[in-house]
């Protein structure tokens, strides 16, 4: 946290020693005070100096400055970077809405890597002027796209594909798919995905890495803009979707960043570069959960400490790759 508040012109300035976040990429407002309550709940759960042990759902190839920047901090608290926690021990759905798995046929029949698959996840909600552009840019990128439009996704209904133009469906035809929930962990396995329009939770963020699938990056709250810089700045898979609502310059208006985004990550060069170096992510994670693997490794090294925790105390064990 910073003891001083910053002026809105600073918020484009890069965070002294946290490349490459900004300070607009904090989780919480560095304009504004925040409330002691807010600043005590939040330091309750962030500090670890107390804990027997931390698992981070991460890999090693992913985070491994800010695990020793972390671990630095905590020598004595040893860390356990197993993700991906999805891959490494899948279960059955947990969804709260129910899935539409028609979808999974109709990309069948789309070819591969043509599809741009677009959800906000479960939680974030727009409003009706973006839900409307969104839908006109996708429309105007003149990609296939399969988009989730989960009924709570409009602020203040339960039903947000009401809301969307009466012509849509009938311009759209059957390059496009609405559906309210799709599997989305068999969607971006999908041959036919080539991207990701996502809201940038890191379950979601993480699932299109391990698929090896590029994204155009719409962070909404919390943990998702420091997700979405690390996407588009570290490891440059992906694209930054900037949202302002108040900017009346036609030629800049959401309608327009939408499509072209959408046609940058899907028919451009630039784009064909993301997929490559998403490709690669995917084999680098694929790596580390085999034997001998970082995520393996510290799979073993959990086990081990939750076996010797009846023996009494031992000596931490450190990440693979960690240097204190």
């Amino acid at each position: 946290m910073f003891d001083l508040l910053i002026d809105e012109s600073q918020l484009h300035a890069t965070i002294p020693k946290a490349y490459p976040l900004r300070f607009k990429d904090l989780p919480l407002d560095a304009t504004k005070e925040i409330p002691k309550a807010v600043l005590d709940f939040i330091h309750s759960y962030t500090d670890i100096r107390s804990s027997s042990g931390v698992i981070w759902n991460t890999v090693d190839k992913l985070d491994s400055w800010p695990l020793q920047q972390l671990q630095r901090n905590s020598p004595a608290v040893p860390f356990f970077p197993i993700g991906p926690l999805h891959k490494m021990a899948p279960t059955s759905t947990t969804s709260l809405i129910e899935e539409d798995t028609n979808c999974m046929s109709w990309l069948d029949r789309k070819a591969p890597n043509s599809v741009v698959y677009v959800s906000l996840g479960s939680l974030a909600t727009i409003d009706e002027k973006e839900l409307i552009e969104m839908a006109r840019g996708l429309a105007k990128s003149e990609q296939p796209f399969l988009w989730v439009v989960r009924p709570s996704l409009l602020s203040g209904t339960d039903d947000a594909m009401g809301s969307l133009p009466e012509d849509f469906k009938e311009v759209i035809g059957d390059r496009g798919l609405v559906v309210k929930w799709a599997p989305q962990k068999k969607v971006l396995a999908h041959p036919a995905v080539g991207g990701f329009f996502t809201h940038c939770g890191w379950n979601s963020s993480l699932e299109s890495i391990c698929e090896g699938v590029p994204l155009i990056c719409r962070p909404c709250f919390a943990d998702q803009t420091v997700n979405a810089r690390y996407i588009t700045h570290v490891w440059k898979i992906g694209i930054e979707l900037e949202i302002n609502n108040n900017n009346s310059n036609k030629n800049n208006c959401l309608e327009k960043r939408i499509e072209r985004a959408v046609r940058t990550l899907m028919v451009s060069e630039q784009g064909k570069e993301m997929k490559k170096r998403a490709i690669e992510m995917k084999v680098e994670v694929e790596r580390s959960m085999e034997i001998g693997g970082s995520s393996c490794q510290s799979l073993d090294h959990l086990v081990e400490f939750i076996i010797s925790l009846s023996r009494g105390p031992v000596r931490p064990i450190r990440w693979p790759g960690t240097r204190i």
